[in-house]
C-alpha cells in the first residue's frame, strides 16, 4: 500500500459493508496509511446494505446524488443505524478498526466520486461493478493515483496468493490477517472435471466454479453479487444465453382456440421449430435473457449456501430440458 500510494492521506470510497468481504481488507489498508478519509456511499452501498432508509433521507430534504455528508452530519440527522440482518453498525464499525491500526480516520457520506478529491488526490476505489467508470471520473477529474481492490494483490507479494484479474476482488475474510482470495486457474479444473466424468461414465456434463449467485433479497433489498463475476471458469457449453419460448404466450394468443391434446402438439411442434435466435420475438417475452452462468450459478448458491450446508458440489440435472423433453 505505501509502495502503491505514497502511505499518507488515502481515499477509500465506496466499500461494502460486510465483515467477511471487506472489514479485513480495510485493516491492511489502515495499516499502510497515515489518514484514511472513508466516503461511503448512501443510503445504501453498492449491494444494497443500508445506512439510512430513503424514508428518512426524504424527511431530511437530503438530495444524497449531490450532498456530500459528514459524520456528525449523518449522526445529527439519522442517528445509530444498525444492519437489519447482522446488527452491525458499519459506521462505528469500520471507523474504529481503521483507527485500531492507530491510523487516523475521517468518514464521510456521498455518491459522487469525485467528492473525494477534496480531501486527498490518491485513492482506492473498492466497488465491484462500477469500478471502471468510478476510476474513469477520479483520473478525470484530478486525482493523482487511483487503484481499484482488482489492482491490490494482483500479483504475488513475498511469495503470497494472488488473483491477477481481480487482486482482492471477490475476496472472503480466512483468519483474522488473512483472505482467501477469488478463485484463479480453474479453467483447466472445470475441463478437468468434464473429461474425468466422460472417461468413467460416458457422460459429457457441463461444468462451472461459482460463487456468489446474483439475485436480489427482497426483504433486505440486499444484491447478493460481492463477487466480481458469478463464475469465474466454466465449460464452452455454459456459454450463452436461454433461447426459449414463453409457453404461456403461446397458449393465451397463438394457440387460444386450442385445447389439450391439440395444444399440447400445437405447443411441442413450435419449440422443435423455434429460432435458433428469439432475441426481439414476442414469444420469448419475459422469459429472463441472462446468462447462462449467472442463472445456474444463482441456483447452485440458493442450493449449497455458504453456511453449514456442507455441500461442496450441486449436480442440476434437467436444466436444458424443455417441454418437449
Amino acid at each position: 500500500m505505501k509502495a502503491k500510494l505514497g502511505g499518507e492521506t488515502v481515499g477509500v470510497i465506496f466499500p461494502i459493508l460486510s465483515r467477511n468481504r471487506f472489514a479485513i481488507c480495510l485493516r491492511g489498508i489502515a495499516k499502510g496509511c497515515k489518514k484514511i478519509v472513508l466516503m461511503l456511499s448512501y443510503p445504501s452501498d453498492e449491494v444494497g446494505n443500508c445506512l439510512v432508509s430513503l424514508d428518512k433521507i426524504d424527511e431530511a430534504g437530503i438530495n444524497p446524488y449531490s450532498d456530500v455528508l459528514s459524520l456528525e452530519k449523518y449522526r445529527e440527522l439519522f442517528g445509530e443505524n444498525k444492519h437489519e440482518f447482522t446488527g452491525v453498525d458499519y459506521v462505528a464499525y469500520y471507523g474504529d478498526l481503521i483507527k485500531e491500526t492507530g491510523c487516523e480516520v475521517e468518514i464521510i457520506f456521498a455518491n459522487q466520486p469525485k467528492a473525494i478529491l477534496d480531501y486527498t488526490k490518491n485513492v482506492i476505489n473498492c466497488d465491484i461493478h462500477t469500478r471502471a467508470r468510478t476510476k474513469r471520473i477520479l483520473l478525470s477529474g484530478g486525482a493523482e493515483k487511483v487503484l481499484g481492490l482488482d489492482e491490490i494483490m494482483n500479483a504475488p507479494v513475498n511469495g503470497s496468493g494472488y488473483n491477477e484479474k481481480y487482486g482482492l476482488l471477490g475476496s472472503n475474510k480466512a483468519t483474522e490477517e488473512q483472505v482467501k482470495l477469488f478463485p484463479r486457474d480453474c479453467k483447466d479444473l472445470v475441463l478437468k472435471v468434464q473429461k474425468n466424468i466422460l472417461d468413467k461414465t460416458g457422460k459429457h456434463v457441463e461444468v462451472m466454479v461459482y460463487g456468489d449467485g446474483a439475485f436480489k433479497d427482497p426483504q433486505g433489498k440486499i444484491w447478493e453479487l460481492a463477487d466480481p463475476v458469478v463464475s469465474p471458469a466454466f465449460t464452452d457449453g455454459l456459454i450463452g444465453t436461454p433461447n426459449e419460448l414463453k409457453l404461456k404466450y403461446l397458449a393465451d394468443n397463438d394457440f387460444a382456440g386450442l385445447s389439450g391434446e391439440e395444444l399440447k402438439k400445437a405447443i411441442s411442434d413450435s419449440i422443435k421449430a423455434k429460432d435458433a435466435n428469439l432475441v426481439g420475438k414476442m414469444a420469448s417475452e419475459g422469459t429472463t435473457p441472462r446468462q447462462l452462468t449467472d442463472l445456474i450459478g444463482s441456483l447452485c448458491d440458493l442450493t449449497s449456501g455458504s453456511g453449514d450446508k456442507g455441500t461442496p458440489v450441486v449436480l442440476v440435472q434437467g436444466y436444458f430440458d424443455n417441454y418437449t423433453n
